[in-house]
C-alpha cells in the first residue's frame, strides 16, 4: 500500500529534526574544543642563537611534554638549513606533540618576542580548503596542516603518523623567500610548528628551526 500524501507530510518534520541533531552534535564536536581550550604556556624552547642552524632540536613544554622537532632531505641526507633556496624539498618530523591538537608545519618570520606568535608565514597556512588526499601519496607543499580530527581532515589537513605519541611527518617544498607578507631575506624566519586554528593563542607548540635562503 503506497503512503498517502498525509503519512509522507507527517513524516518530513522528523526527517528534518533528525537532520538538524546531526548537524548540532558536528558543529559541537567541531566547536567546543575551540571554545573551551585554554592555553598551556610556553613551548620551552629558547632562541637559536645568530648564525647557528640545527637539523634537530628538543624542547619541554610547559605542558609537560618534550617535544622533537627535525628535518631531513627529500633522500634523507642532513640539509645545510643556511643556505636553502626556493623548491628544495625537507621532510619534517616530530615527536611528543599533543596529537589531540592540529598543527601548522610552515616558514615563519621569527617573533621578536621569546614567546610571540610565529608569523607571518610565508605561502600561509592551512588553506582549508575542501581536499581529497590519496591515501599513501606524498604531497608536497608551502606549509602542511596535521590534524587528527575528520572534520578537518575533509578541509586538507593530514593525520598524525602516531596519535598517541605526537609523531607526525609533513613534506615542505620551501617557497621563494618573499611574499606579499614576509620578506625572509630581511627578517630571520625559521620552519616552525605551531597550534592551528583550534588553538591559535597557545604557543606550547611552537619549535623552530632557522632557515637562511642563500644569495
Amino acid at each position: 500500500m503506497s503512503e498517502t500524501p498525509v503519512t509522507r507530510r507527517r513524516r518530513w518534520p522528523w526527517i528534518v529534526g533528525v537532520v538538524v541533531v546531526a548537524l548540532l552534535a558536528v558543529i559541537a564536536v567541531v566547536a567546543l574544543p575551540i571554545v573551551l581550550h585554554e592555553p598551556q604556556g610556553s613551548s620551552g624552547q629558547g632562541r637559536v642563537p645568530e648564525g647557528e642552524y640545527p637539523t634537530e632540536i628538543t624542547a619541554t613544554g610547559d605542558d609537560g611534554r618534550l617535544r622533537t622537532l627535525s628535518v631531513t632531505t627529500e633522500s634523507g641526507a642532513v640539509p645545510d638549513l643556511a643556505a636553502v633556496a626556493a623548491g628544495d624539498r625537507l621532510i619534517v618530523t616530530g615527536a611528543g606533540y599533543d596529537g589531540d591538537r592540529g598543527l601548522y608545519v610552515a616558514v615563519c618570520k621569527v617573533p621578536d618576542e621569546i614567546d610571540g606568535k610565529p608569523g607571518p608565514c610565508l605561502g600561509g597556512v592551512g588553506s582549508q580548503e575542501v581536499e581529497q588526499f590519496e591515501e599513501g601519496v606524498v604531497q608536497w607543499a608551502a606549509s602542511n596542516w596535521i590534524n587528527e580530527a575528520f572534520a578537518w581532515r575533509l578541509f586538507g589537513a593530514r593525520g598524525f603518523d602516531d596519535t598517541a605519541t605526537g609523531a607526525f611527518t609533513a613534506y615542505i617544498e620551501l617557497p621563494a623567500v618573499a611574499d606579499e607578507n614576509v620578506d625572509c631575506a630581511v627578517d630571520a624566519c625559521g620552519l616552525y610548528t605551531r597550534n592551528d586554528h583550534t588553538a591559535v593563542s597557545d604557543r606550547v607548540q611552537d619549535l623552530y628551526l632557522p632557515l637562511r635562503w642563500e644569495d
